[in-house]
């Protein structure tokens, strides 16, 4: 039977996993509240502000070593009102005192702690910081509140006016749209920090962001900059060998800490496994490698497998830490192996697999310890060992059953089960993808199932959302990359089953956006709605990352729902959004690649593949094993009120029509003729 806690915090009402990793500190914890900020005001009282995130090791050491440490609370309460938020749950605020650390000290990361006025506005900030460091600092910041209030009151002033600053987008010095040429001048520009022999970028650590390599498929393939191409190829062959790929599980870490990709920050992400499953899924398409389809099942299996909630809903990570073999938490030590445990399981296969995933001095990664990577194709294995590829495979999947057994029975990974409609959709869109290019009909039902769960869960009787889900509860309104990412998955979703109730859904996403987060006069949506208290300023999300910024998906997002609706403003908006970013786009492509999509839909034809008649799926079927980025699909099997659709239905024709804004060529009758068409 446990002890009862010393101390309890009012972090215990909450659901998140990384507060109530915190409700027992000694610290007086609160969540984000604007009452919080009230009773701050009231009691004149500076906010010390602490993020991050359950999967973050650098979290849980600070905690360790101050959050749990009661000299610390001591001078934490006794000083301060104290926050704590997950930036998961809390984008909206980790957007502001990110940008305002970031202006402070030049850079970022979490923990993120901010000391901030009562009211919220910043005035000194740090990540990771030491026991006697962080005492010392706090007494200092608040002896500086006590006597000499006017330099702390004015330095916030000017940090916030430059935090509002960042929301102006310069105005664009010309007003015509993004020309093919200067697409290649930015893409040339920006290749010269391109890793063309191991991937990602000249740089260490490696960061995999799919959303560039998304693009730069895109534009490899209508270009024919073969250059490109096998950039972006190199660069999804490295991450799929390395050790930032789970061999045994499946799925990828956050990030690498090398150049070679070997050595992962060991966290899983739903977000990242959910944009790499549609990368790898496209590139599949793109060029039928087995390789790009095994990581795709493989990255599935793993999600469904650790990530899947029993109501349908994907949780949000694993963390990088675990109990190792003398019982001590420590980073990877449920992914790592040492040589005699592999020989011990392994016998006669372990020079097989030993080959395979460098069991040398290149998969070495610390002490015994090995991460497994690889850096030779099947064939020069096989040859090696004197066999064929079939045996080779055989041996080794037989060797990676037993290692999955194994592990399966160390300590595992902790995992944040909170469930986030914005990377739910996300997943949702990857299982979209992945039935639509590897033709696997379970992919589909289980996004169909995690959509159903969300429509239940966070979708309001008022047609908004909610951002978050954990025990029944939604407790936090939904932001704008919610709404962005699921009318894509819904997109997506048209798709591939022709349901026009989809394109409906998303329809009615894009006017609630239009109503609650629409800057009219800015031309770009804000991130939180009008419904929601603001803190320091009503932040825009423009900037592309690890995942694509909430305003390039809507832009996106209108420009496809203007195809299905013409008669909306939806490519107006879209087009003027497109506009606004422009100087940002070709300045700095490699922070806005989602944006540059949209140019390239404008450069080629974008062809609006329409299918009717009863055979629609199954046409629709055999086009969609092929890369198209630069189509749309839209199906009908007997009715429908789209635009695209009407008077295009025969009883008894399967026909497809090859379109552009509407304007259709003759139909033809045969996947085949529409393949040649469109030029492949």
């Amino acid at each position: 039977m446990s002890a009862t806690p010393k101390y309890t915090n009012s972090l215990i009402r909450e659901t998140s996993p990384y507060l109530l990793q915190h409700a027992h500190n000694p610290v007086d914890w609160h969540a984000w509240d604007p009452k919080t900020l009230e009773i701050a005001q009231r009691e004149n009282k500076l906010l010390l502000i602490s993020i991050g995130y359950a999967a973050c090791h650098w979290c849980h050491v600070m905690e360790h070593e101050c959050f749990e440490d009661e000299e610390v609370a001591k001078v934490m309460n006794g000083n301060f009102v104290n926050i704590k938020i997950d930036r998961e749950e809390r984008p909206d605020i980790d957007h502001i005192y990110m940008d305002a650390l970031q202006m402070m000290t030049g850079s970022g990361g979490w923990p993120l702690n901010i000391v901030a006025l009562p009211d919220g506005r910043p005035f000194w900030g740090a990540t990771y910081v030491k026991k006697d460091s962080w005492i010392s600092v706090l007494k200092q910041l608040a002896a500086l509140y006590e006597q000499d209030r006017t330099r702390v009151l004015d330095y916030a002033a000017q940090l916030t006016d430059g935090l509002k600053a960042i929301n102006l987008i310069p105005t664009p010095e010309k007003t015509d749209s993004i020309s093919l040429e200067e697409m290649n001048s930015a893409v040339q520009h920006w290749s010269q920090y391109f890793d063309t022999f191991l991937g990602g970028y000249k740089r260490a650590p490696k960061f995999m962001m799919p959303v560039n390599l998304d693009f730069l498929l895109h534009y490899a393939t209508l270009t024919g900059n073969e250059d490109t191409g096998e950039y972006v190829h190199t660069t999804l062959r490295r991450m799929a060998y390395g050790g930032i790929y789970d061999h045994i599980g499946g799925g990828f870490s956050r990030y690498a800490v090398d150049v070679k990709w070997h050595v992962p920050h060991f966290e899983k992400m739903l977000y990242d496994n959910a944009q790499l499953i549609s990368m790898y899924s496209k590139a599949y398409a793109a060029t039928k490698d087995p390789l790009y389809k095994r990581v795709v099942e493989e990255s599935i299996s793993f999600v469904r497998r650790e990530l899947t909630a029993p109501e349908g809903g994907f949780y949000s990570s694993l963390d990088a830490d675990s109990l190792d073999g003398k019982g001590m938490l420590k980073e990877g030590a449920y992914y790592v192996w040492t040589e005699k445990e592999l020989r011990e399981l392994l016998n006669e296969d372990f020079p097989i697999l030993a080959d395979y995933y460098n069991i040398n001095t290149y998969g070495l990664w610390e002490g015994d310890l090995y991460v497994l990577i690889r850096d030779s194709t099947e064939e020069e294995i096989a040859k090696k060992h004197g066999i064929t590829t079939e045996v080779l495979a055989d041996r080794i999947h037989s060797c990676k059953e037993i290692l999955f057994r194994q592990r399966e029975s160390r300590p595992r990974p902790g995992l944040d089960d909170k469930i986030l409609t914005s990377w739910n959709a996300l997943m949702i869109k990857a299982l979209a993808d992945a039935s639509r290019h590897l033709q696997h009909e379970e992919y589909l039902e289980l996004a169909l199932e995690a959509t159903a769960f969300l429509e239940r869960a966070v979708v309001k009787e008022n047609g908004g959302l909610c951002h978050n889900y954990k025990g029944g509860k939604s407790t936090i309104g939904g932001f704008l990359e919610d709404y962005a990412n699921l009318m894509d998955a819904y997109l997506s979703l048209y798709e591939v089953c022709f349901e026009e109730s989809w394109a409906r859904k998303a329809k009615g996403l894009a006017d609630h956006c239009l109503n609650h987060f629409y800057d009219k006069t800015g031309g770009l949506f804000f991130f939180t709605g009008d419904t929601e208290k603001i803190t320091v300023r009503r932040s825009l999300e423009t900037a592309d990352n690890v995942t694509p910024a909430s305003n390039s998906v809507m832009a996106i997002n209108l420009f496809k729902l203007s195809l299905l609706y013409p008669d909306g403003k939806y490519g107006e908006i879209s087009e003027k959004m497109l506009l606004k970013m422009r100087e940002s786009i070709l300045e700095n492509p490699n922070s806005h690649a989602h944006w540059m999509h949209l140019p390239l839909y404008r450069a080629f034809p974008f062809r609006e593949v329409v299918i009717t008649g009863r055979s629609a799926q199954e046409f629709a079927h055999t086009l969609r094993r092929y890369y198209l980025p630069n189509a749309m699909f839209a199906g009908g099997v007997t009715e429908s009120s789209l635009s695209l659709l009407k008077d295009r239905i025969q009883k008894d024709k399967t026909l497809i029509y090859l379109c552009e804004s509407g304007a259709c060529q003759l139909p033809v009758s045969s996947p085949d003729e529409a393949i040649e068409q469109l030029s492949l």
